[in-house]
């Protein structure tokens, strides 16, 4: 009986081996991202497989989604890939590509009318520090907007946790013995945690989630034990939640149309 369990056992492991070596992200991005789009009833897009970074401000008009081959070296299942769609759908719903796109545009058509070297620097380092900024909060919007998207859907959304816990991330965080993008994880943690309790309790099957929640729970238990901690927190999630829904509601609304790429579009046609 014992050589007869162990038998079955080697074998569901070389299966599960077999899979994960064989499991092409590429080849699912578009059936995944076509579920995202139809069980959230988003306007019609394509999807397609970059090298380099994904460029997506202009996707109202060319209504195709890049996802990067760079971020899907990380992923190893359907859920994985939903979540590195998502993310990339999050900030189109939220207007944050376009926005990045339109400020970018025009800080350069600025600094280009700059003349003094000085003052150019000055200049060039300003428009970093704006971008990098506005990048990184809408980029928290765009995460939890994907988890969103990827419930409605059907997928697991602590899988986003997982693939941008496998990412690389920043020297502070390495300092610190964080992991790879905490802030940005924590955050997707905290916005289930409220807002989908039954997700976070059903878990997720890998040893990099499991890590991050005993990593975490420190942190969990102390703002739990202070009452006003708790009360913010709270408020802060339920706020999130009203906020990201009203930003689906207006994507949907406009079909995808948003002030960000109608104002460049119109900058673009006068010069």
């Amino acid at each position: 009986m014992k050589k007869i369990i162990l038998t079955l056992f080697v074998g569901l492991f070389t299966v599960m081996v077999a899979n994960a070596a064989t499991y092409k992200p590429e080849t699912k991005v578009s059936t995944v991202g076509s579920t995202i789009i139809s069980k959230n009833a988003l306007p019609s897009i394509k999807f397609a497989v970059v090298e380099a970074d994904a460029d997506n401000s202009n996707v109202t008009s060319t209504k195709l989604l890049n996802v990067s081959k760079t971020d899907l070296q990380y992923t190893g299942n359907d859920n994985e890939v939903a979540a590195v769609v998502a993310k990339e759908l999050g900030a189109i719903v939220n207007s944050a590509a376009s926005k990045k796109s339109l400020v970018t545009a025009v800080s350069n058509s600025v600094l280009s009318n700059i003349t003094d070297e000085k003052l150019q620097n000055v200049a060039n380092l300003t428009q970093q520090i704006s971008i990098n900024h506005m990048s990184s909060k809408d980029q928290m919007n765009a995460d939890i907007t994907g988890v969103d998207l990827m419930i409605n859907a059907g997928y697991n959304p602590l899988a986003m946790i997982v693939v941008l816990g496998k990412m690389d991330g920043s020297m502070a965080e390495a300092i610190q013995s964080q992991p790879a993008n905490f802030k940005r994880t924590m955050n997707i943690y905290d916005y289930l945690s409220y807002n989908y309790p039954a997700k976070v309790k059903a878990g997720y099957a890998c040893n990099e989630y499991r890590n991050f929640v005993a990593y975490i729970q420190p942190t969990i238990d102390k703002r739990n034990s202070n009452s006003k901690e708790l009360a913010k927190f709270k408020k802060t999630q339920a706020k999130a939640k009203t906020e990201r829904a009203k930003q689906l509601l207006k994507y949907k609304a406009t079909n995808g149309a948003n002030p960000w790429n109608i104002t460049q579009t119109l900058l673009e046609s006068k010069s």
